[in-house]
């Protein structure tokens, strides 16, 4: 599966979510995280995707990046239906495509920062050489080169935010994903890592951040409203 950095002209949208519902089932109670969704993203947008907490937004940002199958709905990027891949071809997606930021950084204790880095690179095939420069490309772009070869828990919470940006972005993938970048951080710290996401969005990656803090709205170009599982652009 090739992607590239710029959509064809013949794809309207980057991202288009249309129907969308997801339905917990728990014994016998149903809990729909989402309702009822429909909404598109453009190639090299920047989106804060807001709202409470509980109001389903992590559920969608999960389920844009191919992890979480819907109960109804479709998801397209670039013009392909991502739910109607196999597993295989999922993963091959999430590979070419998407970057993920998670909240808690998911960094492996033990191995450096350099070798976090290097993780999603692991199924490319790349060699070493190949993926070592790669990776200290972007562990430099994100400020930490004196600090590569350091653990996880020798750096402070922003500096293992750069950590999980360079890991999400050493594939060069044309979606950036980001659930809550700033929600560990200080007010100082956030700022500097959300101008590091606009940094990124200049570049050409599309941008999509999850959060509740209506102070990261600043930063993006648009903002989609989540509120009872439905939402509002």
């Amino acid at each position: 599966m090739k992607r590239e950095m710029k959509m064809t002209e013949d794809v309207d949208h980057l991202i288009e979510v249309s129907g969308l519902k997801k339905t917990y089932q728990s014994g016998d109670t149903s809990v729909d995280a989402i309702r009822n969704m429909d909404f598109f993203i453009d190639d090299a947008e920047f989106v804060t995707i807001m709202g409470p907490s509980g109001s389903g937004k992590s559920t969608l940002l999960s389920i844009m990046g191919a992890l979480n199958h819907p109960t109804m709905g479709k998801v397209l990027v670039d013009s392909l239906d991502i739910y109607a891949l196999n597993a295989e071809q999922r993963a091959d997606f999430r590979s070419d495509y998407i970057g993920f930021i998670f909240q808690s950084f998911q960094l492996i204790p033990y191995l450096t920062v350099l070798e976090n880095v290097k993780l999603p690179m692991a199924v490319t095939g790349r060699k070493k050489k190949i993926q070592d420069q790669m990776a200290e490309d972007v562990i430099e772009r994100v400020g930490l080169t004196a600090k590569a070869h350091r653990l996880p828990d020798q750096l402070s919470g922003g500096e293992q935010e750069r950590v999980a940006i360079a890991r999400a972005i050493v594939n060069k993938p044309p979606i950036i994903l980001a659930d809550e970048p700033t929600g560990n951080l200080d007010s100082k710290t956030a700022g500097d890592i959300m101008n590091l996401l606009q940094s990124l969005n200049r570049d050409g990656h599309t941008v999509i951040v999850v959060t509740h803090n209506p102070d990261m709205e600043a930063y993006a170009g648009r903002t989609i409203r989540v509120q009872d599982g439905e939402c509002f652009t």
